[in-house]
C-alpha cells in the first residue's frame, strides 16, 4: 500500500488522520511542524519518498494574529506548499492540500464551486489562496482540498470553547449573520484518507465539508441542546457587535458536488457528526 506522510501531524484534522489511519490498518507517517518545518526547503525534499501520498495538514491558522503576522503567514502557507509541490513533482508523489473558505469574500448566497472566482478579505484568505496557486503551479497533478469551519470538540476550538462556556457562563451571545457549515475533523479526516487512496485522476481543487448549513449561533445552540442544557441560554446578535481584527466571511458554504462527482464519498450531515464529536471525543484522546 502507497506510503501516506501527514504533516502538521500535531493540529485537530493531522491527529485524526493518524487515529482514523491507525483503525484502518492504512500505513501513515505524521510529522508535526517542529519535526518537519515545511517552509524549510531541503529537509521537505528530504522527507517526500517516490510514489508517497502528501497529506499537508501544516498551516498557519490563526486568522486575527495574521492581519499583523503577513509574512509569517505567506511563509508556512505559501511557500512551505510550494516546497511541498516541488518535492512531491521531483519524487513522483502524490500532494493533497488542505485549503480553507476563507479564500472567498463571503458575499454569495449559493454554496461556492471550485471554480467560482476567489477574493479573499483577510491577511489568513490571501496567503491560503496564495498557496492553492503555489501548489498547483508547481504540481498540476495536486487536488486542494477547501473546507471550512472545523471543528473536533476537544482543545480550542469553537465546539468546545461552547462546551466550556455552558458550564461558565449564565448565558452566551454568538454572532447569526455568519453561515456555513460545521465540519467534524474525524468526518475531514475519512474524506482526505479516501481521497488519497483514490486510483483515479481528481481535480485540482475539490471541496469537503459536512452537510447542511448553520450560523454559529444554531452550532451553538446545538452544542448547548447536546450535552442536555437549555439552548435558549445562546442569545444571537450581529457581526457588528462581536469585531474580529480579521473579516470573517458572512456565507461560507461550500458546494460538494465536485466532490461526489468524482466518486468519493459525501460527509454526513452536520448535526449527526456534531452529535458523535459531543458523545465521543475519544477520537482524539485514545
Amino acid at each position: 500500500m502507497t506510503n501516506i506522510l501527514v504533516t502538521g501531524a500535531g493540529g485537530q484534522l493531522g491527529r485524526q488522520i493518524l487515529k482514523r489511519a491507525e483503525r484502518a490498518g492504512v500505513q501513515v507517517t505524521g510529522v508535526t511542524s517542529a519535526e518537519l518545518d515545511i517552509t524549510d526547503r531541503d529537509s521537505v525534499g528530504a522527507a517526500v519518498t517516490p510514489g508517497s501520498v502528501v497529506i499537508n495538514c501544516a498551516a498557519y491558522t490563526a486568522v486575527d494574529a495574521a492581519e499583523t503576522d503577513e509574512d509569517r503567514a505567506f511563509s508556512v502557507n505559501a511557500v512551505g506548499p510550494a516546497n511541498l509541490a516541488q518535492a512531491c513533482a521531483e519524487a513522483g508523489a502524490r500532494l493533497v492540500h488542505v485549503s480553507t473558505d476563507y479564500v472567498f469574500d463571503g458575499t454569495s448566497d449559493v454554496p461556492y464551486r471550485p471554480g467560482d472566482p476567489t477574493a479573499p478579505r483577510s491577511a489568513y484568505g490571501r496567503t491560503k489562496l496564495a498557496g492553492e496557486h503555489a501548489v498547483l503551479d508547481a504540481l498540476p497533478t495536486a487536488t486542494v482540498v477547501r473546507t471550512a469551519w472545523v471543528y473536533t470538540g476537544v482543545g480550542s476550538d469553537f465546539v468546545s470553547t461552547m462546551r466550556r462556556f455552558e458550564r461558565e457562563r449564565d448565558t452566551v451571545r454568538v454572532v447569526d449573520d455568519q453561515v456555513g457549515s460545521p465540519t467534524y475533523s474525524w468526518d475531514l479526516a475519512g474524506g482526505l484518507l479516501e481521497l488519497a487512496a483514490a486510483n483515479s485522476p481528481m481535480p485540482p481543487i475539490l471541496n469537503l465539508t459536512n452537510a447542511g448549513t448553520a450560523s454559529w449561533f444554531q452550532l451553538a445552540r446545538a452544542v448547548f441542546a447536546g450535552v442536555g442544557a437549555d439552548p435558549e441560554r445562546v442569545e444571537p446578535c450581529s457581526s457588528a457587535e462581536f469585531v474580529r481584527p480579521a473579516p470573517r466571511p458572512s456565507y461560507s458554504v461550500l458546494s460538494p458536488d465536485a466532490w461526489s462527482e468524482s466518486g468519493l464519498t459525501p460527509l454526513r450531515d452536520w448535526r449527526n457528526a456534531l452529535a458523535d464529536a459531543l458523545d465521543a471525543p475519544v477520537h482524539v484522546d485514545r
